[in-house]
């Protein structure tokens, strides 16, 4: 059972605040009733009509890991015309990405269409580690290295890396406890680094794996219920 202006919004009517405007406007019936009360629940069967018009069923919860190419954005629309990562899915249902990665860096990418999920997903209280494979022009002395560690301030305030591995003479694997825009090249330009492809590999207990370029798979029941605190 969930509230009815979680229902409407969930069936694509309306944001909350706009369904508990239409249900306080007395323009909502459950099962033939007019309901007014805001904290009305209803079951996922619940006939819901607006204006006296039948609203169709929630559609079904998707939870999708792409392997987004770089130059592809990570939103919905662009308004500049490049492709984006929902049109890489070809999916014809309305999904969105779970936070962000830059048109210029590669990876694992979360997307959804259960906004609850998804701002579990990004919450801070579940720590979800983001750990990213960075290709560097040059090797980074240790100096830098070090500087990483201890923390360097950004706008958002002091960004510190939890854990940095040298892979090669010039790649990193670098994990963040936050997700800030453009995180990490702004931290490794901080110290004198240039970044010349980024990654990301990991989220949270998430692996992207042997997942290829522009590939996806829906998560399993046990990734949705890790990722999502379940």
């Amino acid at each position: 059972m969930i509230r009815l202006q979680k229902a409407l919004a969930d069936r694509g009517v309306a944001s909350r605040r706009a369904a508990e405007a239409l249900i306080a406007g007395g323009r909502v019936r459950v099962d033939g009733r007019l309901v007014t009360e805001l904290g009305t629940k209803v079951g996922p069967g619940a006939r819901i009509s607006v204006d006296e018009r039948p609203v169709a069923a929630a559609p079904r919860r998707r939870y999708i890991v792409v392997n987004k190419p770089r130059g592809v954005v990570s939103t919905a629309r662009d308004e500049r015309g490049r492709r984006t990562v929902v049109e890489l899915l070809g999916a014809r249902e309305r999904l969105y990405p779970v936070g962000r990665l830059d048109a210029d860096s590669e990876g694992l990418l979360l997307l959804t269409n259960d906004g609850d999920w998804a701002d579990r997903v990004l919450h801070p209280r579940y720590g979800h580690e983001r750990e990213y494979e960075v290709q560097l022009a040059g090797e980074a002395p240790a100096s830098a290295l070090a500087a990483l560690r201890r923390g360097v301030r950004l706008d958002e305030g002091v960004a510190r890396a939890a854990e940095i591995r040298v892979v090669g003479r010039s790649r990193l694997r670098l994990v963040l406890r936050t997700g800030w825009k453009r995180q990490v090249r702004r931290m490794c330009t901080a110290v004198g680094l240039r970044v010349l492809r980024l990654r990301r590999v990991r989220m949270g207990p998430l692996l992207l794996g042997r997942l290829r370029e522009g590939a996806w798979r829906e998560l399993s029941p046990r990734e949705v219920r890790a990722l999502g605190g379940g």
